[in-house]
């Protein structure tokens, strides 16, 4: 891992972040809700330590979809980049998209979620990591 904090910002730089401490895991989710918001087969994420997540700029433009029944999912107003989910008891950032963090900061996906929902267009790797057909266990 490179030195704390890691940094990122998304597709247009408008919105930047930083982490202040190691995150607690990192996997991928293959939920339907991810597939769809991110286009992709899964959404690659961190999941942050409480209290470890500061937004340095571009709090104007983070818009939110909170779905009733999940994580309200934040994005860039601006350039459309999928930036985090809050936990949905506190509203604290909870998980950040792999993606948008500055290169070098070594966090690795250590499991897949909700790989029964997995897309057929895209098999799961023969990684090694730890799979769950659901969510994983907290």
């Amino acid at each position: 891992m490179s030195e704390l904090p890691y940094t990122g910002h998304c597709m247009c730089g408008g919105v930047r972040f930083e982490v202040t401490e190691e995150p607690l895991t990192a996997g991928y989710c293959h939920c339907t809700r991810c597939q769809r918001r991110t286009g992709t087969a899964a959404s690659a994420q961190a999941r942050l330590a409480p209290g470890s997540f500061h937004l340095l700029a571009g709090d104007e433009l983070v818009r939110e979809y909170a779905p009733g029944d999940g994580w309200p999912k934040c994005f860039c107003s601006e350039c459309g980049s999928a930036l985090w989910s809050k936990y949905p008891d506190t509203g604290e950032v909870g998980s950040v998209r792999l993606g948008l963090f500055d290169p070098g900061h070594g966090i690795r996906p250590q499991w897949h979620s909700f790989v029964d929902y997995a897309c057929e267009w895209e098999p799961l790797p023969d990684d090694g990591l730890e799979r769950h057909a659901e969510g994983k266990p907290r």
